[in-house]
């Protein structure tokens, strides 16, 4: 038998000089600069120090978001950027960085997340942001997270676990990847799906996450047009109506319970429409119908209206007690007054992106909350949505085609991970990227752009 060549050989040695790696994350580093991020940051802790901190908290916090950003999970990753001074320069130290999310308490929070507004304001302004002419989506969703430790408020989960139950919303943005995380509060593992004043509270900070001219205005006809969208958990009365009150319409999954069933039993075969693909095409075997006049929504706002979804199920689906004659049925509420039926059905069909949204999340740091302390993990959660919006801004602002669109884990490898020459010279550092990387000249013209950004003054 002839034995095949081996793997190709080559020498090494420990003596090459000005390389460094992750030379994409200076990318992230200098959006986060240039949002004012850094500076808000360092003013919403300034007065938790007597004297001057050797490192600006507001750069410690930032560098914790870039980390997590670039696939970090745990606070001493932190020595990604740190090990590699040539081209980040010096980082804190890991109790450094423990002392400082150790100061963020509850009211301190409350100043990042108004600091991370204003970035975005900015980030919008210098043309990061989404279409205003277009309606805004927030969507709404929680998910569980599993702590495999004894960690504060951490409590069991209705799906048998331990952890902890966040409850999210994020700026549906189909032109990137992760969308755009506005808000998010950190809750016990037994808190509920359905809490009423929890959705209420994500709500408030949501709003106040979006810049001026993004909020909503109640009774002004030209203003933003807002839609909030949940699944059934959020279908509670207390949400609607602040919804209403606050001028943002809703879309919201509806229980199928014994009283919508009895409605669609009584449904004539011919006001069934024809439900729609994503690309808009009527799709076989599904059909959508409205049955407000068929029960009682009078404790809901006014123009409420309640659609349902019939569908055969694939081939070998198990149907649940909610399935009538052989079909799948679901149901929405919404308050939006004119449209067809099958293009309000497919519209609220688009909220199940928010689970794109929460896996690439999970993906950028949310998924381990490292800490022990509560108020330390309510920390990390806001540095991991930031992370998060870090990246959406960057792809936004900074790429085009597929690098715009192409998520978390994918963009570190592309663009975060790349490796680099960086050659001092008598006007400052050049920074040489691979010319054989498949990415390289992207890479170039997104930190091109990236510095020709109209930046508002500050």
């Amino acid at each position: 038998m002839k034995r095949s060549k081996g793997v190709r050989r080559f020498k090494v040695s420990a003596d090459g000089k000005g390389l460094v790696s992750h030379a994409g994350t200076a990318l992230l580093r200098e959006l986060a600069s240039e949002t004012g991020l850094v500076a808000g940051w360092t003013a919403a802790l300034s007065d938790a120090y007597r004297l001057p901190p050797t490192h600006a908290p507001g750069q410690v916090l930032v560098d914790l978001a870039v980390t997590i950003a670039d696939g970090g999970d745990a606070l001493r990753h932190l020595r990604t950027l740190r090990d590699q001074a040539k081209l980040f320069g010096p980082v804190a130290s890991d109790p450094t960085a423990w002392r400082v999310v150790d100061k963020v308490d509850a009211a301190r929070l409350d100043l990042l997340r108004a600091a991370r507004a204003q970035a975005r304001e900015r980030a919008w302004a210098a043309g990061a942001g989404p279409d205003l002419a277009q309606v805004l989506r927030l969507c709404f969703d929680s998910s569980l997270l599993t702590a495999h430790s004894e960690k504060e408020n951490a409590a069991p989960t209705w799906k048998k676990g331990f952890g902890f139950h966040p409850l999210l919303c994020y700026l549906d943005r189909p032109d990137t990847s992760g969308g755009e995380a506005l808000a998010g509060i950190l809750r016990p593992g037994n808190a509920g799906s359905n809490t009423a004043a929890d959705h209420v509270a994500v709500l408030d900070l949501a709003i106040a996450a979006l810049p001026p001219q993004a909020r909503p205005r109640p009774g002004d006809a030209h203003g933003p047009r807002l839609l909030a969208s949940a699944d059934s958990a959020g279908a509670t009365h207390v949400f609607a109506a602040a919804l209403r009150d606050r001028g943002i319409g809703f879309s919201l999954g509806f229980s199928v319970d014994e009283n919508v069933q009895q409605a669609i039993l009584t449904v004539p075969e011919a006001a069934w429409a024809p439900a729609y693909n994503a690309d808009g095409q009527p799709r076989r075997g599904a059909w959508v119908a409205e049955i407000t006049d068929l029960l009682n929504l009078s404790t809901w706002p006014e123009g409420s209206r309640l659609i349902v979804r019939r569908e055969r199920p694939h081939p070998g689906a198990q149907l649940t007690f909610t399935d009538i004659d052989g079909h799948r049925f679901t149901a929405f509420l919404t308050d939006t007054p004119h449209g067809q039926l099958a293009d309000l059905e497919q519209r609220h069909r688009g909220h199940a992106r928010v689970e794109d949204r929460i896996r690439c999340g999970k993906d950028t740091g949310i998924r381990n909350l490292p800490c022990h302390a509560f108020a330390a993990n309510a920390c990390w959660l806001e540095l991991a949505l930031t992370a998060a919006d870090l990246l959406c801004w960057t792809q936004a602002l900074c790429f085009t085609g597929t690098l715009a669109r192409t998520e978390p884990a994918t963009f570190r490898y592309q663009i975060l991970h790349v490796a680099a020459l960086l050659v001092r010279t008598a006007r400052g550092r050049h920074l040489r990227l691979d010319i054989d990387w498949p990415w390289a000249r992207e890479l170039a013209t997104a930190f091109g752009r990236l510095r020709a950004a109209p930046w508002p003054a500050t």
